[in-house]
């Protein structure tokens, strides 16, 4: 876990703290975060998660709005309640007054796909031949599942051609 970001989620707790003169119990933090989401605050549990590639790819932004972000999240439940809205009045206050940061729901960060391995499969219609199919659903076909094609209703079969994008 970076030194540097727990100790600015630290820091967010302080000024929290100073801000609303009350202690808040400190979360656990997780840097198991993949995909589109740079942080999540999951509430009930106290839980901070990040995402590690984003973190690297952007660690000044990162640090200063994406970890206040969430850790407003966590502040604004624990003084609020778990009936406000996730970017609601409450969760802005706390952005601005507390942090002096501007609301952002989102980051924009540039995300990297992963390069994804397509399977071809077919069916008799000439409409629409080719039917690109996920790991995923490949290996359903592998254990039984069958798909039809909604024109000719045939079962899909695997041409045996891989692809990469």
């Amino acid at each position: 876990m970076p030194e540097q970001l727990n100790a600015r989620v630290e820091a967010c707790y302080q000024m929290a703290e100073s801000f609303f003169q009350r202690r808040f119990p400190r979360p656990e933090v997780s840097f198991r975060l993949r995909g589109q989401k740079a942080g999540v605050a999951h509430l009930d549990e106290n839980l901070l998660r990040f995402n590690p590639q984003l973190y690297r790819e952007n660690r000044e932004h990162f640090l200063k709005q994406t970890v206040a972000h969430e850790v407003a999240h966590l502040i604004a439940h624990q003084m609020f309640g778990p009936r406000i809205r996730p970017h609601g009045e409450e969760w802005q206050l706390i952005m601005r007054g507390v942090y002096g940061l501007p609301p952002d729901r989102c980051h924009t960060y540039e995300i990297k796909r992963r390069r994804a391995t397509r399977y071809i499969y077919r069916c008799r219609c000439d409409e629409n031949p080719d039917f690109p199919f996920s790991a995923q659903r490949h290996n359903l076909v592998a254990q039984g599942r069958r798909y039809y094609c909604r024109r000719c209703r045939t079962t899909l079969v695997f041409t045996g051609q891989v692809v990469r994008e």
